[in-house]
This record gives structure tokens, C-alpha cells and sequence, in this order.
């Protein structure tokens, strides 16, 4: 918030000196006039500047001191304060949130005062509200809607619910009827209307505030207040969608010292899992639709006639609401998966939208722009005479000082005011109505065959509009018990699913099998309402899904496993760019801080985050794979480094949840080896990886093997755990010193000692041409160097190059024979991994290369990758001319083939002739190299 200029107490808080010339007066307001004759000299009671919590309550205090009531005081107060901001806004040109915190501030104190007050003629009455454990009960005022944002507006009344944490009995206090024993809620009914009394009623001084409790359970049918089991009951039992918009503002707001103990966090854990749920909640679309389409109705009624109320900068189309709901409905849907998201402010969530990629920046940047001038026109219009209005008012000296006040310019002939103000609107109710558009394109105008009845999923009528292969199809669909025994609404979003997916075959040059695999992808489904509501509300991720599924298999297999990725579609980051660490890791951090702030940092939560997480980058890459845009290799160093990532990230969680951490941050790393190791891993791939840690400095390293061996548990079941997300990773550990012998974690001198060969305890040589691949990839950066000196010490040391051969060319044929490739109908086939001629044989030379004459070519030590190692073996004189170079060549190809196969489904042996050329090259490398 900016600093504003001094004010000064004699003129009720006005500026300092004129005010520009052509600017507005506060004095204009016919409020401000009231307030100024009837309190002059209380004015002055207010010292400069904004007020704050400790002003407003020694203001209170003084009007006290001086001979009024609490609830005069209280009313006194409201009206000084209100003045004040007048001065400060329309004068000063103070910003928005300067305003709505103090108006929120206000609404604190005053009810904090008054509840203390309500407490205690209760208490004197009846004694306290006591729990079974003869505790006093707590009791919250929450505030709703604006208040609960801490954007309450300057003529606002207040939205509150009531709710008290346990029923019991009071003390009560003897025998006398006075002081009987009452229940809980008796009790607490009393201080909701000795409350009322103290904010609500209007006296000769005016209210402190209209209190509203129309948001309680079951509204102004229910009781005034209810019990937190009560409340939680009502959410599961009755709760409504559009609640859940109300809810997400909530907070307590009195007592103060229950916003700073933590005694309502049983509360927040009863209103959190109602208003987020735990999936991508697109099913809510239709009740903020409902809700919407009753308030324009109303807005339209009141108008009726009375055309003056079309100005109404809150409830007519593109006013305020129009903004609160576009944001709100994004963060319910969302707001389960990224608790980020979960902020009462209007302002902030914007910008946490962009930040999640669910909003462009310039759509956020003008839905803030005209959030901040709806808000200022509606505080001007309220300043008027202190109403609880929105509507524009027609007197013209009126618009005239509102104008100026905001530094435009309204006369008869040009009113800028109007213009910028039907600019916002046009661009809010736009954004609005493109995200609730019924499911349908935006202004598309209307379709020759929307019209009728809708579609019967298992009516003739609708299956004969189908492709033959698609409708025998339905057929089949139709026929299964979970498609008979789902709602008539679910049947009806189907049909449209399915006819909007038949019609893009034409329109959108989709393939008719993309059409059959969408089908079989929805039937695992159907129980899931929220993908089919996703998928009705945004056409272009269906267009989108189509595509992918017309393109390859795989995507529809992962999309079964994953289903909730298919929001990413959404995204346009989906279908460009490359995978980004520090922006991964960055999200990672801020999710997890979201959850702290919320208390929910539980190992469940993290878990499923870091599992999402990953799922929606690989289905990026995925989607950028199948579309073309990246290549085999791009590919594997993209799933590579996503790896790294998410087990860097998985480190440092799970460590802080390891009860016997014995340090803040541990001396930890892992070690890739294979696929991983050699950036060259694929969709599905294992992880096989080493565990080390350091113990140099550690006073008792028995005990710091026994705390790495625990943490090393829990971090394999972070990896490999199924949870309600998903899966994450399967982890292979055979490479570890001593294979499934050894133990799970070791130091990094024993791994040293171990490659080395030092002592009894050895590598054998198979081992050696497993850590031509290896890497540091997780943990503990400062561990990185000394791991690749352990590698590249291994891969320098002397060697008998013809034992090597011979253990190497025996070991191929170990693994050969493990992975015997079939004759197909008689004819034989070729595997591009197992087969002679594959993939393996050109690994094999490779870690031969490397191992042979690494001590004498230091280049051959560095982790590049074997296309880069076979041309770089062939430049130093390793290999013959155009050898090195084919064989590279005939890698990529093969590879690309195996890639292609999975990516479709289908086999990676192809017939005994395929890849005549590739197969000659690796060959001509394995008789270089092997003789």
C-alpha cells in the first residue's frame, strides 16, 4: 500500500492543503455533510492517515471514555471511519486495498468488541458454555463473501454464520431460574442476537453493520447457529454446489485471539474438503451456471422498466460478480490439485491463475483492471449517501463528481466515465460467457441439428447419424452393465460426447479410429463424472484428445491410467516448449508452501502432488512426442531430467517427515545408472539407481547408517507407492554394491573402495560396464564431484583388453539367451533391442570402447551419450573409417523404431529382413571391437 499525505482533524480529516484544481471534493457526499455537522468535534478524535486495527480500537475506547455506550460508540466509530476513507479515496486517490482492509478491519473490531461483550452478560446469566471435558466451547464468527476476502465494500452489510466448536451445558449458577443451566446452543443463540443487538439494529446513530446470515446451513430456514459436528454433517448430507463458492471466502473474524491460536483449525478441516475436492472438479460448471442464471434473472426483473438499474456495476452483465465468479469458478475446479490456488482475495487468485497456466496473462491483467475500477465506481456510488447500492445514479452533478473523482471527464456531450465503464463490461461478460457457454463454442451462432430433442444414446435415431464402425460400436457401449445402470443426465452428456466426436471426423479432419479409441477410453470411466464434465465444457480439449488418440495407442493407455492429464490439453504449454527444471521445482515449492500455509503438508497430500506433478509432464511430452514436435533424443533427456527432478524433490520432502532425521538436510545422493544414467530413459521406464550418503563428519556413523537405511524406506515408498493419484516409479536397486545381497543404502567411501578393487569386497566387471552410464542425478549437489571421480577412476583404470572381450562378449550372450526372440510363423524376426544386429550389441562395444582405452582417452570417460561416444571413438582412431559413424546412425534408427512401436502399441520385432542396413552396421562395430 502507498503512503498517503497527512490529514488534518479540523476539517474532518480532508487533505492537507486544496486539492488540484478540477478534482473532486469529498464534501460532495451527502454523507460526508451529515457526518461533519453532527460530529464535529468527534472528528478530530481520529488521527491522520489510514486507520488501522489499534486506531479504530482506541477510538472506541475514547468514545467510551467520553460517555457513550458500547453500541453508540460502536455506530459513532463506523461513521468517522467511513468519512475518513472518503477523504482518503476520493481526495487522495487511495489504492483499493487501503480501503477494503480498513472497511474489513472495522467489521473485526467492532464484532470482536461486541462478542466480548455478548460473552459476558451470557456468562453472568448462565455461566460458560462448557465442554464434556469441562473446557469452555469455542465460538467463531466467520465471516463470508467480502468480509471473508478482506474486501468488504464502504456501505457493505456483512455476511456471517455462527458456528461453535462442541454442544454441552453452561455452568449456570445456583438454583435460581436466572441462573439456570441452558445447552450450548441455547447459549450461543443468546449471543447471536445480543450480536445482532450490538451491530445490527439501527438507532439514532445508524447501525455498525446490516449483519446477513442467509449463507448458514439451510439458510434463513436453519438455525442462527450450529455446531462444527452440524455443520460437517450438512456438507456431506445437503450441501449445494454453489455453497461451495460461499465457503471458499470463509474465515473467522471473531473472536481475535481465535485468529491467532489455531483453536478453529478443526473447522478449516471440515469447510476444506467440501469446497476442494480431490479431483479436477469440472462438475461444478453447471452450478454456478444454475446460480448465475438466477442472479441475471433477478438483476433483469428489478430493471425491469426501470432502466436506470441497467447500470448496476455489480450484478448487471460484465459487473463485479461477473469477475468474482470467473475466478472463484477456476480456483473450485482446481483448487483440489493446486492448493496454491486456495485464496479468498480476488486479486491474488488471478494472479495465482497465471501462474498454474490457467489463465494468459492479459486476460488476468484486464479482468484486474476492471476489477479495480468496478470496485472504486461502487465505493463512489456508496459515498453518496452512505446506501448499499450499485446502481449508477442519474442525477448528473452526481456522475459529474464521480467522474472527477476518478480523473475523468463526464458532460453532456462526452462522458468518459460511461465509456471506460461499458469498455470493462463488454471484456468481463465476454471472458465470462466463453467459460460458461453451456459446452458449446461461443458465439458460434446456432446449428441446423441442435434443435429437437436431445440425443438418446441408445436410440436409433442417434446411431444412425454415426459412422457404421462407430455406431456397432455405441452398440456394444450401450450393452455393458456400467453404461445401463448410469443417470439419464450422464447417458445424455454421452451421446453429446460421442456426436461432437463423430462430427470432428469431417470438421476437424479427425480419424475414425481416434473416434473408437475415445469410446473405449471413456468406458473405465464412467464413473468419474468430472473428465466427461471436462470435456463438455471445453470443446478444444476434445478436438485436442481426438488428435492425440488418432495418433498413436499409447497416449490412450496412459490417458486410462492418468485420467485427470487430460486438463492439460487445456494448456496451451501442453503443445510447445521443452520440459523446464527450475520451473517445475518452482511449482513443486509453491504447492508445498500452499499446503504448509493450510496445514496440510501431510505425507498423503505430498505424495499425490508430486505424483500429479509428473504425470501432467510427461503427458506434455507426450503430446509434444506424438505431435512431432521433439525427437527420440529430445524425448529421453526431457523424461531424464523430469526424473532428476521429481527425485530431488522427493528427497528433500520425504527427509522432513523421516522421524529420525538427525540433521535439516541430509548427505544424500543417487546414483543413475541404465536408461536413467544414460538420459536415455522412456515412457515406463524403471529407475536404476544406487543410494549413497555421506558420514564424514558424523559422530556416530552407525547411527547414521541406521538413519539413511530408514529414510532410504520411506523415500522407495514415496517412488513406488500407489495412491489415489497413481504411481509415480518402479525402482530397480540390483546395481547397489553387492547386488540384492548388499544393503539398500551405502557411504560413499565404501562405494569408493568397492569400484576400486580395493580390498575383498570388489566390483566385478559387469559392474564396471553398468557405471559407464552412471551419474549423479538426486540429493545432495556437493556429492556430485566425488561420485564422478569414483566413475571416471573406474573407467581409467588398466585392463587386459582381451579378458575384458571375452567377459564382455559372455556376458551378451547371458542376456541373449535370456531374451530368446521367437520365430514368427516359421520365418525369423528381428528385435531391435535383443536381436543380433540390435541395440544391445551396440551398447555392449560401447562400455568395451570405453573400458579398453579410457585410461589412454580420457575423452571416452565423459557420460555423452553412446552416439556421441561411437563418433567420438572412430575420430581418435578406435574404430575404423565410417564405422563409429554408421553404427551411430544405425543406433538412432533403431531406436527410433523401438520408440515408434511403443508409442502405437504394437511389437518391436519386425520381419527378418527389416533394417538390412542398421543390422550391417552393428554388426561392423561388433567385429571391430570383438573381433
Amino acid at each position: 500500500m502507498r503512503s498517503l499525505p497527512e490529514t488534518s482533524a479540523n476539517n474532518g480529516g480532508g487533505p492537507v492543503g486544496d486539492c488540484p484544481s478540477g478534482s473532486a471534493r469529498a464534501a460532495h457526499s451527502r454523507f460526508v455533510q451529515r457526518i461533519r455537522r453532527r460530529y464535529p468535534t468527534e472528528l478530530a478524535l481520529l488521527p491522520p492517515g489510514v486507520p488501522g486495527r489499534e486506531t479504530i480500537g482506541a477510538l472506541i475506547d475514547t468514545l467510551q471514555a467520553g460517555g457513550r455506550a458500547l453500541p453508540a460508540a460502536l455506530r459513532v466509530a463506523r461513521q468517522l471511519v467511513i468519512e475518513r476513507l472518503a477523504v482518503l479515496d476520493v481526495e487522495q486517490q487511495a489504492p483499493l486495498d487501503a480501503i477494503t482492509l480498513t472497511m474489513s478491519t472495522l467489521a473485526e473490531v467492532t464484532l470482536d468488541r461486541a462478542l466480548a461483550q455478548a460473552f459476558a452478560d451470557q456468562d453472568a446469566r448462565h455461566g460458560a458454555p462448557c465442554k464434556d471435558d469441562g473446557r469452555r466451547a469455542a465460538f467463531w464468527v466467520l465471516g463470508m463473501g467480502k468480509l471473508g476476502a478482506v474486501e468488504l465494500n464502504v456501505s457493505s452489510d456483512i455476511d456471517l454464520i455462527y458456528v461453535y466448536d462442541e454442544d454441552g451445558q453452561t455452568a449456570g449458577h445456583g438454583n435460581s431460574h436466572a441462573g439456570v443451566s441452558i445447552s450450548n446452543h441455547e447459549y450461543f443463540s443468546q449471543v447471536a442476537r445480543t450480536l445482532y443487538a450490538l451491530i445490527g439494529e439501527t438507532t439514532e446513530d445508524g447501525n455498525v453493520f446490516r449483519v446477513d446470515l442467509a449463507l448458514r446451513p439451510n439458510g434463513n430456514s436453519g438455525p442462527p447457529v450450529v455446531s462444527l459436528a452440524m455443520l460437517e454433517e450438512y456438507f456431506l448430507v445437503q450441501g449445494r454446489e454453489w455453497e461451495r463458492f460461499a465457503w471458499m471466502k470463509s474465515r473467522v473474524v471473531a473472536p481475535a485471539s481465535a485468529m491467532t491460536s489455531g483453536e478453529a483449525l478443526p473447522l478449516r478441516d471440515v469447510v476444506i474438503p467440501f469446497v476442494f475436492r480431490r479431483y479436477l472438479d469440472y462438475g461444478v460448471f453447471e452450478g454456478l451456471r444454475q446460480l448465475h442464471r438466477k442472479i441475471r434473472d433477478e438483476a433483469a426483473r428489478r430493471a425491469a422498466g426501470r432502466p436506470e438499474r441497467a447500470n448496476d456495476v455489480k450484478l448487471s452483465r460484465g459487473g463485479i460478480r461477473e469477475i468474482e465468479f470467473t475466478v472463484q469458478l477456476l480456483q473450485v475446479v482446481r483448487g483440489g490439485h493446486f492448493p496454491e490456488l486456495r485464496t479468498r482475495s480476488t486479486l491474488t487468485a488471478l494472479e495465482r491463475l497465471v501462474a498454474v497456466g490457467v489463465m494468459k496473462p492479459e486476460t488476468a491483467s484486464k479482468l484486474a483492471e476492471a476489477y479495480r475500477f468496478l470496485r472504486r465506481l461502487e465505493h463512489r456510488i456508496q459515498y453518496l449517501d452512505d446506501q448499499q447500492t450499485h446502481l449508477l445514479p442519474t442525477d448528473d452533478a452526481d456522475l459529474g463528481w464521480i467522474a472527477r473523482s476518478m480523473g475523468l471527464i463526464c458532460t453532456a456531450d462526452t462522458c468518459e466515465l460511461l465509456d471506460t465503464l461499458g469498455t470493462h463490461r463488454e471484456f468481463v461478460a465476454t471472458e465470462f460467457d466463453a467459460l460458461l457457454h453451456d459446452g458449446r463454442t461461443p458465439g458460434a451462432g446456432g446449428c441446423k441439428s441442435c434443435g429437437g430433442p436431445p440425443p438418446q444414446l441408445d436410440g436409433e435415431a442417434f446411431l444412425e447419424r454415426l459412422p457404421a464402425a462407430i455406431a456397432a460400436r455405441v452398440r456394444t457401449f450401450c450393452a455393458t452393465p456400467k453404461v445401463a445402470v448410469l443417470r439419464d443426465e450422464t447417458k445424455l452428456r454421452l451421446a453429446k460426447l460421442i456426436g461432437r466426436a463423430s462430427l470432428a471426423i469431417d470438421e476437424v479432419d479427425i480419424r475414425e479410429d481416434a473416434v473408437l479409441r475415445f469410446i473405449d477410453w471413456l468406458e473405465p470411466l464412467l464413473r468419474r463424472e468430472s473428465y466427461l464434465a471436462l470435456l463438455a465444457e471445453r470443446p478444444e480439449v476434445l478436438n485436442r484428445l481426438l488428435r492425440l488418440l488418432g495418433l498413436a495407442r499409447w497416449p490412450m493407455r496412459y490417458l486410462m491410467r492418468h485420467p485427470g492429464v487430460i486438463d492439460e490439453l487445456a494448456d496451451a504449454r501442453a503443445l510447445q516448449g521443452r520440459f523446464e527444471r527450475a520451473a517445475y521445482l518452482r511449482d513443486l515449492n509453491e504447492r508445498h508452501s500452499a499446503w504448509t500455509r493450510g496445514g496440510q503438508a501431510d505425507e498423503e497430500s505430498l505424495l499425490d502432488t508430486l505424483r500429479r506433478a509428473h504425470h501432467a509432464e510427461v503427458f506434455r511430452t507426450l503430446v509434444r512426442d506424438v505431435e512431432g514436435a521433439l525427437t527420440v533424443e529430445q524425448v529421453a533427456d526431457d523424461l531424464s531430467a523430469l526424473a532428476d527432478a521429481t527425485l530431488d524433490c522427493a528427497i528433500r520432502w520425504a527427509w522432513q517427515h523421516l522421524r529420525q532425521r538427525h540433521r535439516d538436510d541430509p548427505h544424500f545422493a543417487v546414483v543413475a545408472y541404465g536408461k536413467l544414467g544414460g538420459k536415455e530413459l522412456g515412457y515406463g521406464s524403471d529407475l536404476d539407481v544406487v543410494f549413497l550418503f555421506d558420514d564424514a563428519d558424523e559422530a556416530d556413523p552407525d547411527k547414521a547408517a541406521e538413519v539413511y537405511a530408514a529414510f532410504v524406506r520411506k523415500l522407495i515408498t514415496w517412488l513406488t507407492l500407489r495412491t489415489a493419484a497413481g504411481e509415480l516409479f518402479d525402482i530397480d536397486t540390483a546395481l547397489r554394491p553387492n547386488g540384492n545381497s548388499g544393503l539398500l543404502v551405502t557411504s560413499i567411501a565404501s562405494f569408493e573402495r568397492y569400484q576400486a578393487g580395493r580390498g575383498s569386497n570388489t566390483a566385478w566387471t559387469w559392474e564396471h560396464q553398468a557405471i559407464t552410464r552412471a551419474r549423479w542425478c538426486a540429493g545432495e549437489p556437493r556429492l556430485a564431484p566425488r561420485v564422478e571421480a569414483v566413475r571416471r577412476a573406474v573407467l581409467a583404470a588398466p585392463r587386459d583388453a582381451a579378458a575384458l572381450r571375452d567377459e564382455v562378449r559372455t556376458m551378451r550372450e547371458r542376456v541373449r539367451a535370456a531374451h530368446p526372440v521367437p520365430a514368427r510363423d516359421g520365418q525369423p524376426v528381428f528385435d531391435v533391442k535383443h536381436s543380433e544386429g540390435g541395440m544391445m550389441d551396440v551398447e555392449f562395444a560401447v562400455q568395451t570402447l570405453v573400458l579398453a582405452h579410457g585410461a589412454a582417452h580420457p575423452a571416452l570417460r565423459d557420460d555423452i551419450g553412446n552416439i556421441a561416444l561411437l563418433q567420438l571413438a572412430e575420430t581418435v582412431g578406435l574404430l575404423p573409417p565410417s564405422v563409429g559413424q554408421s553404427a551411430a546412425d544405425a543406433y538412432r534408427e533403431l531406436r527410433r523404431a523401438q520408440h515408434r512401436a511403443r508409442l502405437d502399441e504394437a511389437p518391436t520385432q519386425f520381419d527378418g529382413e527389416a533394417f538390412a542396413t542398421e543390422r550391417a552396421a552393428v554388426r561392423a562395430l561388433s567385429r571391430a571391437v570383438f573381433g
